[in-house]
């Protein structure tokens, strides 16, 4: 009867989890963890195909041992108990036992190493790459350059997709249903060829990210001021999703990775297209704007960079990040905003780098007429800040 009501109550609690199991918590993400998943994703490359056999092989090791130590251990306590009759052995400094623990576990760990450190130097081996991607981890975002191979020179930005109204706030519920892929969408995916190798060249700008992709048995730090390097060479065509593992700052949640790999000809057909769109973006930085253009510019600029730390309402982070809303420098000369935008100041980042003359304009005019703000010099021109980085 006890192990009855027991039975039924386990089987109560379960019902309740999985009813009170959010809606996109029981759908698998495209390319991502599977729900309820209890082992490590399915490989897409051979790295992530031998960490696979070696997390298994491991496990069937230290079963082995588990069972071997705990079966010698019970069968004396059953077979060699006082009520028996028998009587505890009084010999000690056994050379046979001293030997066989020190043999035994050694070969076993040389089982356990031979293989692990063949994974381990082919995980490092980055030669001979096809591409050579660079990665930028920076508050909370991902920066890929194209250094070497076909691509080369293409560069972009990688933010979340999932809207904040999928997210919510402290305090504030989300009013729309979570997707399919929440907190593993960008806007921005990266793209590489099927069976190719690519290099990936990790660094940051300002705290240290992981860049990490499960399926591909990658992660691999990405450290302020030093540069580190890893490879993956996908063998199947699909999405792939990854996030920042290292504890980067209070939207630490909100830097996912996603990983395209195509065709080779569908790869030329996206770097074809993606150098068009990146001359298209390249703007006459003697070009005058008007406040309404810049301003609208200036508010997709915003929303992609700096609306995770200044908030929507640009009241900022109380203690943490600075409102913009009543500020005295967005409303104050705007030289010094142009200064701090382009160098960087306490936790505001550098962003002459980042972004261009005219997105750097835009998001100042934006930020100097939104709000309650009404600032005497409301606009600014891509040429000015060109004139302020030399």
């Amino acid at each position: 009867m006890r192990h009855a009501k027991r039975y039924k109550s386990f089987m109560l609690s379960a019902a309740l989890l999985a009813t009170g199991m959010p809606a996109w918590a029981v759908v698998d993400s495209q390319g991502g963890p599977a729900v309820r998943q209890l082992n490590l994703q399915t490989p897409a490359t051979q790295i992530a195909e031998q960490i696979y056999s070696l997390h298994n092989l491991m496990l069937v090791i230290c079963l082995a041992i588990f069972v071997a130590v705990f079966g010698v251990m019970f069968y004396s306590i059953l077979k060699h108990r006082k009520s028996l009759g028998h009587k505890a052995a009084t010999f000690h400094e056994s050379t046979s036992v001293e030997i066989a623990w020190t043999v035994v576990p050694f070969i076993i760990v040389i089982l356990m190493a031979l293989p692990a450190t063949k994974t381990v130097v082919a995980m490092k081996d980055t030669s001979n790459a096809d591409i050579t991607i660079k990665v930028t981890g920076m508050q909370w975002k991902w920066g890929y350059d194209y250094l070497k191979g076909e691509g080369e020179g293409i560069s972009f930005l990688s933010t979340l997709a999932t809207p904040r109204t999928q997210i919510g706030a402290p305090g504030v519920e989300p009013t729309e249903a979570r997707g399919d892929n929440y907190l593993l969408e960008v806007d921005n995916q990266v793209v590489v060829p099927v069976n190719k190798k690519v290099r990936m060249i990790t660094t940051a700008n300002d705290v240290i990210h992981s860049w990490t992709v499960p399926a591909f048995g990658v992660k691999q730090d990405a450290i302020p001021g030093f540069v580190r390097d890893t490879w993956f060479k996908a063998d199947k065509i699909g999405v792939y999703r990854g996030q920042c593992v290292e504890l980067c700052g209070k939207e630490h949640a909100f830097m996912p990775i996603v990983v395209n790999v195509v065709s080779e000809d569908d790869y030329k057909k996206w770097v074809d297209v993606k150098k068009k769109e990146m001359a298209a973006k390249a703007d006459d930085p003697a070009k005058v704007w008007t406040v309404d253009e810049l301003k609208q510019r200036g508010e997709k600029v915003y929303a992609a960079n700096c609306v995770a730390c200044h908030q929507a309402t640009g009241k900022g982070v109380p203690g943490a990040f600075a409102a913009l809303d009543g500020s005295a420098v967005v409303n104050g000369e705007k030289g010094a905003q142009i200064g701090i935008l382009l160098n960087g100041k306490n936790a505001m980042p550098a962003w002459k780098s980042t972004l261009s003359d005219t997105e750097i304009a835009a998001v100042i005019t934006y930020t100097r007429n939104s709000w309650s703000n009404k600032a005497a010099e409301n606009i600014v021109q891509p040429a000015e800040v060109l004139a302020a980085r030399k």
